[in-house]
């Protein structure tokens, strides 16, 4: 596959990847290598990444525990002081080895040590890949509220080598193709309609294309002030019904790709509501996402809650509720405010 040139870093693919990667840690010369990992990368992940990687420089394992639920300042602030204890300085570099906790989590925190040391993210999830490892956004959550303490920093370079996706079960494989769809909705039809159509297909074939596009809008709009904010698609309703399950003893807890695909769901309806989006559109997005992701029971009496959540979505401003919605398919409306008897509709009409 053909790197991909983002703002101020490149996105390299396979073997390509690792002969980039040893260029950087020649021309960098850095004074350690520090590689973060969880609990399963470190397994599945770490013996593969250690034999395409040679380096001079003394290597050090950082290991945090997997899962949404760690991604918090408190393992941040353990990472650090790991950090500290084994003598990290400013020409240091942090190898992110994960999915969207590890880059999202590791970016940020190498961006605040030492008012900042260089990283490399290299994606082991199909989430990640598509979307976390692209774009510059760090960060971490502050309880159940999805990414609120976090910057924007690039990495020095991305490496995606998709053999990494065989250590992942079919769920997590399920996970990042949501944020595959929202491509398709938001901006080519085409990856949707691959997806739609095509049970049998190799995801992997969609990856470059869906990079390109994370590429393209974040290249036009890096800081989310206009054309980035339609990657937030499916997301507000989605972030508040991923928190919910999270911080419910009762539930078991969804992945991202899962609350994206019901959040995408429900605001195609509101869409349908609003702006007018096809009823048979709003049809084939349900059933194609049915048919991959099943049902989640979402019961009346969760509604408050998750509308709860959904008021301190990030993305808020002045109080208000800021939506992505769709006219139709590859037409988008930006900042769309939507009544709260209508967020309520699309649950229900989700659980129909």
């Amino acid at each position: 596959m053909k790197s991909i040139q983002a703002a101020t870093y490149s996105v390299h693919f396979e073997e390509n990847g690792y002969i980039k990667l040893s260029n950087l840690m020649a021309k960098k010369n850095y004074s350690s290598v520090f590689i973060l990992v969880d609990n399963n990368t470190l397994e599945c992940c770490y013996p593969r990444f250690m034999q395409n990687f040679t380096t001079n420089a003394p290597i050090e394992i950082i290991q945090i525990e997997a899962g949404e639920i760690h991604k918090n300042i408190e393992t941040c602030v353990g990472v650090w002081n790991v950090l500290t204890e084994l003598g990290a300085d400013r020409k240091s570099l942090l190898i992110t080895l994960g999915g969207g906790v590890i880059t999202d989590l590791g970016g940020f925190v190498a961006s605040t040590f030492k008012r900042g040391i260089d990283f490399v993210n290299i994606p082991t999830t199909l989430l990640s890949i598509v979307d976390a490892s692209v774009g510059g956004k760090t960060g971490v959550d502050l309880g159940v509220l999805k990414n609120q303490i976090g910057l924007f920093a690039n990495p020095e370079i991305v490496l995606v080598d998709p053999e990494y996706l065989h250590t992942l079960s079919a769920r997590e494989i399920r996970s990042g193709t949501a944020e595959i769809i929202k491509y398709g909705l938001t901006y080519d039809i085409t990856l949707f309609n691959e997806i739609k159509n095509n049970t049998e297909l190799n995801i992997v074939d969609l990856i470059h294309r869906s990079i390109e596009i994370k590429n393209e809008v974040v290249f036009e709009d890096p800081k989310e002030s206009g054309l980035r904010k339609i990657l937030n698609f499916g997301h507000t309703i989605g972030h508040a019904v991923e928190s919910y399950f999270l911080e419910s003893l009762d539930k078991e807890s969804l992945t991202h790709g899962e609350a994206i695909a019901i959040g995408m769901i429900c605001e195609s309806y509101i869409s349908s509501k609003l702006l007018g989006f096809p009823t048979d559109k709003l049809s084939e997005i349900k059933e194609t996402i049915i048919n991959i992701y099943g049902k989640v029971e979402i019961l009346p009496e969760d509604f408050e809650s998750i509308i709860d959540l959904l008021k301190h979505d990030k993305k808020n401003i002045g109080g208000n509720v800021n939506f992505v919605l769709l006219n139709t398919i590859e037409d988008f409306k930006l900042d769309c405010k939507v009544p709260m008897d209508i967020i309520i509709e699309s649950l229900k009409f989700y659980n129909k």
